[in-house]
């Protein structure tokens, strides 16, 4: 087997099943455990994967401040957003996560009909200073400054008085086996109460996202209403959340 086809399979195995065992590999290759660690730390170096003790896992991604996401892929999140502001109806209770991608949907919001916007993120909320027709319900609480958005014991108590009829998940992670995660502990926890609270979550992808595992596990993908993907992606790196029976809806400008 060449090099590059074990590195293909590897791949495969580690999204299939969410970490890579060497010794396993090797003994399904027919291959010593040397020739896969070997593989194992060129893909890491590669930046495909995290090498670990005995094998590997998926890479968890890097995590800028939020004047640096401004930045990333602006495109790709205003046609995720405008898609994701169409999905808004009148008189609907709209919750919105921090982040770029949800500052664009913010932006895109209709302005013909009526309709409240809950959020914990002070960046989100001033989006929305002179939107004409959204009423604007800020959660206050102790500021995560990384997210810009509020977490911690009185941010929880103020989600739970609300029913968002859908909320709009922002995470750094996406994986089939591993979920949805983030890089904080309170601000994962915060996430995962909004969603339990709202009757519909979706969450925004880029390509970045998928296949990668932050430390902070939310929920599992098999647990939002959809996933909200960009019109460029590619079929296959969706293919394992479509095996998941997760509805994907592609964002069209």
């Amino acid at each position: 087997m060449l090099t590059g086809q074990r590195k293909t399979l590897i791949l495969d195995i580690l999204r299939r099943d969410g970490q890579v065992i060497a010794k396993t590999i090797a003994d399904d290759f027919g291959l010593s455990e040397d020739t896969i660690r070997r593989d194992l730390r060129e893909m890491a170096a590669e930046r495909l994967l995290k090498r670990v003790h005995g094998g590997a896992l998926p890479l968890a991604p890097e995590l800028p401040d939020f004047s640096a996401r401004r930045g990333v892929s602006p495109d790709v999140k205003r046609q995720l957003g405008a898609y994701a502001a169409r999905m808004i109806r009148p008189g609907r209770t709209v919750f919105l996560d921090g982040g770029t991608t949800t500052a664009e949907i913010a932006r895109h919001l209709p302005r013909n009909f009526a309709f409240t916007v809950v959020t914990h993120s002070p960046t989100i909320a001033g989006e929305l200073e002179h939107h004409p027709t959204a009423e604007v319900i800020l959660i206050g609480g102790k500021l995560y400054k990384h997210s810009m958005v509020a977490t911690g014991a009185a941010a929880m108590a103020a989600i739970s008085l609300v029913r968002p009829d859908i909320f709009f998940l922002g995470v750094t992670a996406i994986h089939p086996v591993h979920g949805l995660s983030t890089g904080d502990f309170e601000e994962a926890a915060i996430k995962r109460h909004i969603a339990q609270c709202s009757a519909e979550t979706y969450v925004m992808v880029t390509q970045e996202k998928l296949d990668a595992v932050s430390p902070c596990h939310i929920l599992p993908v098999t647990a939002v209403s959809g996933m909200v993907a960009p019109s460029d992606i590619t079929e296959a790196s969706l293919a394992p959340y479509r095996s998941a029976q997760v509805p994907i809806f592609t964002a069209n400008d």
